[in-house]
């Protein structure tokens, strides 16, 4: 039985952290401010690349392969 209540503690606390990434992730791109830690890969994101593209979540690995994503899927 504990195995369950373990699961379902592990499940309640994914989302939660989920729900404040999420909202984290709207209040800086709402605000223009830029995050310090690459929401994708947990990096952190240089403070010249915070000043140079305000409101920026992403490092530049990271904003290359989404670059590339949405360049592969925009036709």
């Amino acid at each position: 039985m504990s195995d369950v209540v373990d699961f379902a503690t592990d499940l309640v606390q994914e989302h939660l952290d989920q729900a404040m990434a999420a909202r984290l992730l709207a209040r800086s791109r709402a605000s223009g401010h830029s995050l310090p830690i690459c929401t994708d890969c947990d990096g952190p994101i240089p403070e010249a690349r915070q000043h140079a593209q305000p409101g920026c979540t992403l490092c530049v690995d990271c904003q290359q392969v989404e670059d590339a994503r949405r360049a592969r899927y925009a036709r």
